[in-house]
């Protein structure tokens, strides 16, 4: 079977913050990106919401904060690796590493995150929003914060 090449040029790019989100496909039922993200970036709290996501680590490293409390899971995940984290399950995602990292990233369903996404990227156009901004956002498009993401493992 032939691959559909994705033109990446030609796709919209958003900024979270420093991590760069590339939006490949986009429909209520899943939301695909690619995501570089810069040594210290992705999200600084644990949180949860409906949505599963999966992904597949084409460069660099990830390292995975998943599960509750004493039972938190580390994950450190290299390129060619692939991590399933299913909805409902407290995670959080961050680059950890002194290099940039990327990802293929689909969410299922995809209209929360998309919804998400887009409004914190908006919020965050001149800087970092207000954490209750942030946290606002997060509640409109159903994703509870948990709290503080544990310390890197060094």
């Amino acid at each position: 079977m032939d691959k559909l090449p994705v033109e990446r040029d030609s796709c919209e790019r958003i900024f979270m913050g420093t991590d760069e989100v590339t939006i490949l496909a986009s429909s209520p039922a899943l939301f695909a990106v690619e995501i570089l993200m810069r040594p210290g970036g992705g999200p600084p709290v644990m949180h949860r919401h409906d949505p599963g996501e999966i992904y597949h680590v084409t460069a660099g490293e990830f390292t995975f904060y998943v599960g509750d409390g004493p039972a938190v899971r580390r994950i450190t995940a290299a390129a060619g690796d692939v991590v399933p984290l299913a909805g409902g399950v407290p995670h959080t995602v961050r680059n950890e590493s002194d290099e940039d990292a990327t990802a293929f990233v689909v969410h299922a369903p995809g209209g929360p995150m998309e919804g998400f996404t887009r409004a914190l990227a908006a919020a965050a156009a001149d800087g970092p929003p207000p954490m209750d901004e942030a946290l606002r956002l997060a509640a409109q498009h159903g994703i509870t914060i948990l709290g503080p993401a544990p310390l890197p493992a060094r």
